[in-house]
């Protein structure tokens, strides 16, 4: 494998999917790297001094220097190990272009609208959420068509940079699906994307690291964020029951002592 032992470290989180990209990239160009799981509620002094600006995951480090952000991570890994098959971004200029505008797309504007649609409150606001990813899916398979040249892949005949990017999500589709019900890649609506999931989670590159168990870590962390947020809702009040009938008994006395010639004070 390239890359010398101890050469590659990658400081990640397993149920993320910036992270599961970049893993799937390292291992499709063979480069042998040591993996440190992190806990973003405990940042380890590594991360902090080698992303101190985001202090985030993931991060490559290669020969002792950092390199962070995942896009930045895979095109990285794609020059650094040039000589390793496959290329991950296309040699076309115009092709490159358009495999990073659309994995800039999906980073912008999938992966936030599925996270709303997993903390949706209500069914009803889930449909809406869905509905807007359902859309943005629907570019994705258009772009697929026109940047795939007939192969299986966004990358033509190998899994490439926007397959990883796109693919590193459908383990958290997964997790939606078993948790609601919601399809976001559909084979009735984007036959060519449901194709290219199944290619893709089936492809050597994907099923080392998208696996049964990182889809039932995603659900059980999914439900315990839910659990989190659903405590800072506001709490609907209760209706107040009014079970006095007839005026208060104060307007009773006053009629009455009117009645019988008094005065009232």
């Amino acid at each position: 494998m390239a890359g010398g032992e101890g050469d590659v470290k990658l400081l990640g989180l397993r149920l993320s999917p910036f992270v599961a990209r970049v893993r799937m990239a390292l291992d499709a160009k063979g480069v042998a790297y040591e993996y440190v799981e992190e806990d973003l509620a405990a940042k380890s002094d590594l991360l902090l001094a080698s992303n101190p600006v985001h202090r985030k995951v993931p991060v490559l480090i290669h020969a002792g220097k950092p390199v962070c952000e995942s896009r930045v991570i895979l095109e990285y890994v794609d020059e650094a190990w040039a000589s390793c098959a496959p290329n991950l971004l296309p040699v076309g200029a115009l092709e490159r272009a358009a495999a990073r505008f659309w994995a800039a797309y999906v980073d912008g504007e999938l992966f936030p609208a599925w996270g709303r649609v997993m903390m949706a409150a209500t069914e009803e606001e889930r449909a809406g959420r869905a509905a807007e990813v359902t859309e943005m899916v629907a570019r994705l398979e258009e772009a697929f068509a026109g940047c795939s040249n007939d192969g299986a892949f966004f990358g033509g005949d190998a899994v490439g940079y926007l397959d990883l990017v796109l693919g590193s999500n459908l383990f958290w589709f997964e997790a939606l699906r078993r948790m609601f019900g919601v399809r976001l890649i559909d084979e009735g609506r984007t036959p060519l994307l449901a194709a290219w999931a199944e290619r893709f989670g089936e492809a050597p590159t994907a099923n080392g690291v998208v696996t049964d168990t990182l889809v039932d870590m995603a659900v059980e962390h999914a439900k315990k964020l839910r659990a989190a947020a659903m405590e800072f809702l506001p709490k609907k009040p209760h209706p107040r029951v009014n079970c006095q009938k007839g005026p208060p008994p104060n307007e009773i006395n006053k009629k009455d002592h009117v009645r019988r010639g008094g005065k009232l004070p």
